[in-house]
């Protein structure tokens, strides 16, 4: 095989994106052959995109047509688990859309089919494709800035009118969607904020449901966590401020990483935190720090990069930017903030239990899933 056929499951707003990309040969290893949606005018539109690819009112019918080598489910959330494991059992490859699902239940159930296939499995993080959070990583990996000893991540800059959800369908509703802008709008940061400063080991959270907008779901969240070495993390995010804020703060023993507006700060201790304060006996002091401006280099290739590395992985045997397996990681976490909501208010350890979160997630959506 020199070139992966690639079938696209749901031709929505981002079905449509990687149909677009991969008929104007921005994969160079890839090509679209098919699409399946149960929207006739979708199909439509595929089709004026290319003649030449095969369409499907039905995922199945895709799945077992022998047109492709690998699907992109983009489909709506609850059905991420379930064309992904009906690919890999067809022994296609698979790329699901984030969420990597709704509730860990399904998704562990997704990721035990996919280990057992030996197919590629990834997921569209294409936010680990920015050189920014790259650069982070790679700073707290290498143990720049010591053990880390907190995290803070205000993104409230994903913001959306009324109108948005106005428009119907699945969005914005339990039964749809499986949550609001932690299901929607969030999943990279946490699956970025996981990635870079590793899983909490319990939540408890502050969340507020149709606060600004005539929604069922959340649109105010405010979440703590602790971490295995005793760190600890906030959490804060919703659609309803203008302009918003993207700021990424991480204080370790030896300074803190603060990212935000495309750029990276690094406020340099002259000596890790713990030492200083074990020497110094002259009461009021602080270690002397250093600001520096990260330099990075290269660009963020986005959802095309995460497709061609995807595609490398089958042809080549390249490493996955973002496996598949590690899309429970931010579901845990946001699983683990409705959940406290939804007790009380009460820590949540993760791993969550998925069968009280589902019976839960179940009640909300009326019965419906």
């Amino acid at each position: 095989m020199e070139r992966v056929r690639i079938g696209i499951i749901g031709f929505g707003v981002m079905g449509s994106k990687h149909g677009k990309y991969l008929v104007e040969n921005a994969v160079s290893n890839a090509e679209l052959t098919a699409v399946a949606d149960i929207d006739p005018a979708r199909l439509e539109e595929a089709k004026k995109i290319s003649g030449e690819i095969s369409t499907f009112e039905r995922a199945e019918d895709l799945i077992e047509s022998g047109k492709c080598d690998a699907i992109i489910v983009s489909a709506p959330h609850y059905f991420h688990p379930e064309y992904a494991i009906k690919g890999f059992e067809a022994g296609l490859h698979v790329l699901v859309e984030k969420p990597a699902g709704v509730y860990t239940k399904q998704v562990e159930e997704m990721n035990a089919v996919a280990q057992k296939s030996g197919k590629v499995f990834g997921i569209m993080y294409n936010q680990r494709t920015s050189p920014v959070y790259q650069k982070v990583r790679e700073i707290i990996k290498a143990g720049e800035l010591g053990e880390i000893t907190r995290t803070n991540w205000i993104i409230t800059n994903w913001y959306r009118s009324q109108s948005y959800y106005d428009q119907g369908g699945w969005r914005a509703t339990w039964a749809g969607e499986g949550g609001g802008v932690l299901l929607n709008q969030n999943p990279h940061n946490l699956d970025l904020w996981q990635w870079i400063c590793g899983m909490p080991k319990r939540v408890k959270s502050v969340v507020y449901y149709g606060k600004h907008r005539n929604i069922e779901v959340e649109d105010d969240v405010y979440a703590i966590v602790e971490y295995e070495n005793g760190a600890t993390g906030c959490y804060i995010t919703t659609i309803a401020d203008a302009p918003g804020t993207n700021r990424l703060e991480i204080t370790g023993q030896c300074g803190k990483l603060v990212v935000e507006d495309g750029k990276i700060e690094f406020w340099k201790l002259s000596e890790p935190e713990p030492e200083f304060n074990k020497r110094y006996k002259k009461g009021l002091g602080k270690p002397e720090c250093t600001k520096t401006e990260i330099t990075v280099e290269g660009k963020m290739t986005s959802h095309i990069g995460i497709t061609q590395n995807f595609c490398d992985a089958i042809l080549n045997g390249t490493e996955l930017i973002a496996p598949g397996l590690d899309g429970i990681k931010g579901l845990q976490i946001s699983n683990a903030i409705h959940l406290s909501s939804w007790t009380g208010g009460d820590w949540v350890d993760i791993p969550v239990d998925g069968e009280l979160f589902y019976k839960m997630l179940k009640e909300k959506a009326g019965g419906k899933i």
